[in-house]
């Protein structure tokens, strides 16, 4: 899970569709009304907009949630270029309330955030898009460890790119999304938005070997989105892949030989894992639970016609500043997802006015 343990981790692809069903009248999302959703082991009370900012600071486009060793909520924005002064990253406490902020330098590209622990200290690990193009370990205070830019070495980028990088998409761009955490203190870093391949690094952060390529085949990626190391047990340690616009997950030895891919999903953008289930945040309406076999446990808020209302009016739906047309229990555009110590999930969804949910569990 992404609070930390021996192994850590942690632009919607626009997308349309028929509408599956006739779509219902949609009642306001009301932020006090709890619903309970899924079923058997794995019931969630739905805390929507569960933590509160102080009224200096104001939600922006949500991207990531990570949990520290004590229990504290760490949330990154994608933020606005032209609100400098205003930080891209909270914290708060497992009451949902608000303990710190800090990461201004991340406004405008705020995405990937995951809490490592390497030996007694923990530290913040961050990706930036958009014009940053860069990612960066910091204290859980804020404070910067060092920061890095487009590997060179992999010759997929152009000059210029880890010095003054333009802001400009492309498969020769360096737009690293998100993290995965090898237990010999190396890790992976996924170019989600630029290159679509997998770089790995080694304890000290020198580059390695990449993984992958831009296509639809084995061991080819369309928007390699997230990605964790898959420790459940029974299992040798494997890379899983969210390949987001190819709507699987792919996974990899940490070698990088690929060992399957994985179906049925819609726009997977992240992974997440606590004992035998992994946790996948959908781009596209819903939070799936997969079991050790990886079969399909349950796909938390969703049902067809909301989704096909989602698909319909999503870009719409992420734009309204008072959440008229939200249903309470529904996802919208979850990004990312995380375990906490107790089994809870917390889920960060990419609309303009942001929202996390807590989904506490009652079973």
């Amino acid at each position: 899970m992404k609070s930390p343990s021996r192994i850590t981790r942690r632009r919607f692809i626009a997308t349309t569709a028929a509408a599956l069903a006739a779509p219902r009248v949609l009642t306001a999302q009301k932020s006090d009304k709890q619903r309970v959703i899924g079923e058997g082991e794995h019931r969630y009370e739905v805390q929507h907009n569960w933590p509160q900012l102080p009224d200096k600071y104001s939600w922006q486009t949500t991207h990531n949630v990570a949990v520290d060793a004590e229990g504290l909520l760490y949330v990154i924005h994608e933020g606005r270029e032209n609100l400098k002064d205003h930080p891209s990253i909270f914290v708060f406490d497992a009451a949902g309330n608000f303990v710190r902020a800090f990461g201004n330098q991340f406004q405008g590209g705020g995405h990937g955030l995951e809490v490592r622990i390497e030996g007694k200290e923990q530290f913040l690990w961050v990706t930036g898009y958009q014009q940053l193009k860069n990612f960066a370990k910091l204290t859980l205070k804020g404070e910067v460890v060092w920061e890095k830019r487009a590997p060179m070495e992999s010759k997929l980028y152009p000059e210029g790119e880890d010095t003054k990088p333009a802001k400009r998409w492309g498969r020769d761009a360096f737009m690293p999304t998100n993290f995965a955490f090898l237990p010999d203190g190396g890790f992976f870093l996924a170019d989600g938005y630029g290159s679509y391949r997998i770089h790995r690094y080694d304890k000290d952060g020198k580059w390695l070997s990449m993984i992958g390529e831009p296509g639809k085949g084995d061991a080819q990626f369309n928007t390699p989105h997230g990605l964790w190391i898959d420790s459940r047990p029974g299992k040798d340690a494997s890379l899983v892949v969210a390949d987001r616009a190819n709507k699987r997950l792919q996974w990899f030895t940490l070698d990088g030989k690929h060992l399957k891919t994985l179906d049925g999903f819609i726009l997977p953008a992240n992974i997440d894992q606590r004992g035998d289930v992994l946790l996948v945040p959908d781009l596209s309406a819903r939070v799936t639970l997969l079991g050790k076999d990886d079969k399909v446990i349950a796909h938390l808020g969703e049902d067809p016609e909301w989704r096909a209302q989602v698909l319909k009016d999503g870009m719409k739906l992420r734009k309204e500043d008072k959440g008229e047309g939200w249903v309470s229990g529904k996802f919208l555009h979850p990004h990312d997802a995380c375990f906490d110590a107790s089994g809870n999930i917390f889920v960060a969804e990419w609309v303009n006015t942001g929202r996390i949910t807590k989904l506490r569990k009652v079973s």
